[in-house]
């Protein structure tokens, strides 16, 4: 189909009426579209709270193992009796 046709395709569509629309069907859709508003509010809330306690127990692991510490060197005897 060369470009030619395809605008006498188009345009033939565009001339025809536009198919009805059934009456219920805006019901449907504004059913349907509170929904899904509802359940990304709900998983976006549930992300937020997930970040958060991982922050707050990233944060009570760092409090409590402080990893920034170096830890004791086992290699070596301390020296004593010098």
């Amino acid at each position: 189909m060369n470009q030619h046709e395809r605008e006498a395709a188009v345009r033939r569509m565009l001339e025809q009426a536009p198919p009805t629309v059934p009456p219920d069907l805006h019901a449907d859709v504004v059913r349907r579209g509170s929904r899904m508003l509802r359940r990304r509010t709900a998983a976006r809330r549930l992300m937020w709270l997930v970040l958060f306690a991982a922050a707050v127990a990233f944060t009570v692991w760092a409090a409590t193992a402080r990893p920034w510490v170096e830890p004791p060197s086992q290699t070596t005897p301390p020296l004593t009796g010098w």
